[in-house]
């Protein structure tokens, strides 16, 4: 398998780690998140780990303001990506929120010459929820290459999901 890099969103709860540690059972997985440099900003001001509706707008306006300031995350991203290509590691999945961050990544995935797309996790009994924030707010303004709609009993989704990987995100990047 060729390395393949797939930029995974969706709103808090769907299931992305899970969906994400049942590929890792299957395949050498790397699992990555634009936010980690920002959560270690915001335990040095004390925050306590906490993901309420607060806390999840403070790590949002924490993000906003070090990406304007020195693009943190992304530079974050891209050192985690070159590290991922020095390993056997097969997947990376990147957890990033913004649209304009999941374009500017994609874009320098590509200019690396990996494949690399993009996944939409949905569960109907998190469609309804805001957070008063834009990186969770504005989850569905992208247009995603694939959307995976997990709403099975969890006995069911891990054989649905690997399923779902295979047939879909494999054979469409041609990495089987």
């Amino acid at each position: 398998m060729n390395k393949l890099v797939i930029i995974i969103n969706g709103k808090g709860g769907v299931g992305k780690d899970t969906l994400c540690n049942f590929v890792a059972k299957h395949y050498d997985t790397r699992n990555i998140s634009s936010i980690t440099p920002i959560l270690k900003i915001a335990k040095a001001g004390n925050w306590d780990g906490n993901k309420d509706d607060k806390s999840r707008k403070l790590l949002s306006d924490l993000k906003h303001l070090f990406t304007n300031y020195n693009d943190l995350s992304f530079h974050y991203l891209k050192s985690q990506t070159e590290e991922f290509l020095a390993t056997e590691e097969e997947v990376l999945f990147v957890h990033m929120r913004e649209p304009e961050e999941i374009s500017k990544y994609l874009k320098y995935v590509t200019s690396q010459g990996l494949t690399c797309k993009t996944l939409l996790i949905k569960r109907n009994i998190c469609e309804s929820k805001t957070y008063g924030n834009d990186a969770d707010d504005m989850v569905d303004c992208y247009q995603y290459d694939f959307t995976y709609h997990n709403d099975l009993p969890l006995t069911e989704v891990e054989k649905d999901f690997i399923t779902f990987f295979k047939n879909n995100i494999l054979k469409v990047c041609d990495v089987l």
